[in-house]
């Protein structure tokens, strides 16, 4: 059956609008597969500097259990890790911070971070009591909590076992990436060399 020229030229057109759908997903998928990449590689970055800071146990010294009560908040401006156009539209975001402190008189400290000003008055409002238990850096004296049950070793393996996951989980990405991204190259030269010789 022989096309007259008007669906000729309609049937052109479909197939001229199909290839520029596929092309823009095609290039909508490269850039969500090269975002990704580049969020492998701080993963990969951030993993193994991480775990190259990680102390040993013996390297804290136990100051015991003690019981904490929230009295007060307040707000603060962090780094925003949304990443993409998000992260550049707002370098920072607002967070806050719930202060507690010991009920039995040592004097220590600690804060919590959430999300929104409501949940951080709820915690003061209730006072909320948590168990943490306090751990100091031998070398310099300063102290941080954990909490109450855990230790000085299940803590470090627990920063450990994170640290190595996040390495593993970027680097296992990496090379499929860069698996995949060469076999795309090869298909694309093979197929301009093709075209050549046609």
């Amino acid at each position: 059956m022989l096309l007259t020229e008007t669906e000729d030229t309609s049937s052109f057109g479909r197939q001229k609008g199909m290839g520029k759908t596929q092309e823009g997903r095609a290039r909508f998928i490269a850039r969500i597969f090269g975002a990704l990449f580049v969020l492998a590689a701080a993963g990969l970055y951030v993993g193994v500097t991480e775990l190259s800071k990680i102390q040993p146990a013996s390297a804290y010294e136990e100051r015991g259990v003690h019981p904490f009560s929230s009295y007060k908040s307040f707000p603060t401006q962090v780094k925003n890790t949304a990443g993409g156009r998000q992260q550049r539209m707002n370098p920072t975001k607002t967070v806050y911070l719930v202060c507690y402190r010991a009920t039995d008189g040592s004097g220590y400290e600690w804060k919590d971070q959430v999300s929104s000003e409501s949940a951080a008055e709820d915690r003061v409002a209730a006072r909320e009591s948590v168990e943490r238990r306090v751990l100091s850096i031998k070398e310099t004296g300063e102290y941080f909590t954990i909490d109450g049950g855990q230790t000085a070793e299940s803590y470090v393996s627990g920063r450990r076992l994170r640290c190595l996951i996040m390495s593993g989980a970027s680097t296992v990405y990496l090379v499929i990436y860069l698996i995949g991204w060469g076999i795309v190259s090869r298909k694309g030269r093979r197929k301009t060399a093709e075209n050549k010789n046609g």
